[in-house]
């Protein structure tokens, strides 16, 4: 067993601390009673949260689109820990067991449902969405179907970040990479890393990861990408880059139709990145090269994927990890980014 590994027999408190978004820029720590599970729910002690770019707008903005910080809410959806205690009929789970937080439960009912599509269930309850609370405290629960067993060899970082490599993991899917694929990034931010790693262990030939932060385009050479353009100063058709498929992680607008521009014929671009409402799309080089586009919302039956990249090797979350902060500093962990440049992950640990 690794360090990261708990007793079974561990005590669960009555109460807990959780750092509460009461408004913008407004997050204080409060104490809260430790939730109970219900019937097939899991207690869990929350080891790990990543700390995503929704976050950080929700802190700074008190809203994403049509989803409103109405009411106090947990912030924090890229979760790790550890089972404490079963609810009833939990037949996948004992106490002891370390899982990833596959942080939405859908309604398992509807057509999407049925589908396999339940990503787009209408009626999902995703973690830190409002009015949904999250993982920045100290336990939550959680349908034993979406806490997902981790071996030992993960750290709690690392099967905390499985949820972004789930993002990465749905892109190439939707991208349907395959040996000999060349790819093309755009942002090489913690979702373009994964993007990039997921990519290469799908059999990508080449993958080009753009960005404007030598430091994030350095990492990217680190983790894989057979090049990196700095759009800062060289554009892509400058750099002589041609791509089968557009992994679109930047989420800004003006980028987006010139890395279309270097998709080939019958290539594919995938829309990850969220920057605004509307994006200018170059109608003519895509119907004329017959170019697939497509959006993306979050994931559906990617972790059993996830947790084999990363335990095999082939993706490294780890490196991804920047800093490290207590709960009673989960405010710093929303403007390390601010605060320094170099931010590439923050991670929140509950328990310190």
């Amino acid at each position: 067993m690794t360090s990261d590994s708990v007793s079974s027999t561990m005590r669960v408190p009555t109460t807990m601390r959780a750092a509460v978004l009461r408004g913008v820029k407004d997050l204080v720590l409060e104490e809260r009673p430790v939730p109970t599970p219900g019937p097939r729910e899991v207690l869990i002690q929350v080891r790990a949260v990543g700390v995503c770019g929704s976050d950080v707008h929700y802190y700074q903005h008190g809203r994403i689109g049509d989803f409103v910080v109405n009411a106090p809410l947990v912030l924090g959806h890229e979760a790790s820990g550890v089972v404490v205690a079963c609810g009833p009929d939990v037949t996948r789970h004992s106490p002891g067991q370390r899982v990833s937080l596959e942080p939405g439960v859908p309604c398992f009912t509807c057509t999407q449902c049925r589908l396999g599509r339940y990503n787009l269930c209408p009626a999902m309850r995703f973690f830190a969405t409002p009015p949904i609370d999250g993982a920045f405290c100290e336990y939550v629960v959680l349908h034993e179907e979406f806490a997902h067993a981790v071996p030992d060899t993960l750290s709690d970082d690392a099967a905390a970040l499985l949820e972004p490599l789930s993002v990465g993991v749905w892109s190439a899917r939707k991208a349907r990479i395959a040996p000999g694929t060349r790819v093309l990034i755009t942002g090489a931010g913690p979702i373009g890393l994964v993007a990039l790693q997921t990519a290469r262990a799908f059999g990508a030939s080449e993958v080009v990861v753009t960005d404007v932060r030598p430091h994030r385009l350095a990492l990217a050479r680190e983790l894989g990408a057979t090049a990196t353009v700095d759009v800062s100063t060289t554009s892509l058709a400058e750099a002589g880059v041609e791509a089968d498929v557009l992994i679109e992680c930047s989420g800004h607008p003006p980028a987006i139709g010139g890395a279309i521009r270097r998709v080939g014929r019958a290539g594919r671009v995938v829309l990850v990145g969220m920057g605004g409402d509307e994006i200018p799309l170059p109608l003519a080089h895509v119907q004329g090269y017959e170019i697939e586009v497509t959006g993306t919302f979050r994931y559906a039956n990617t972790w059993p994927a996830a947790i084999a990249l990363a335990a095999s090797g082939q993706v490294d979350l780890d490196r991804l990890v920047s800093h490290h902060f207590g709960l009673a500093d989960s405010e710093r962990s929303l403007t390390a980014a601010v605060e320094d440049a170099t931010t590439i992950k923050p991670v929140v640990r509950p328990q310190e």
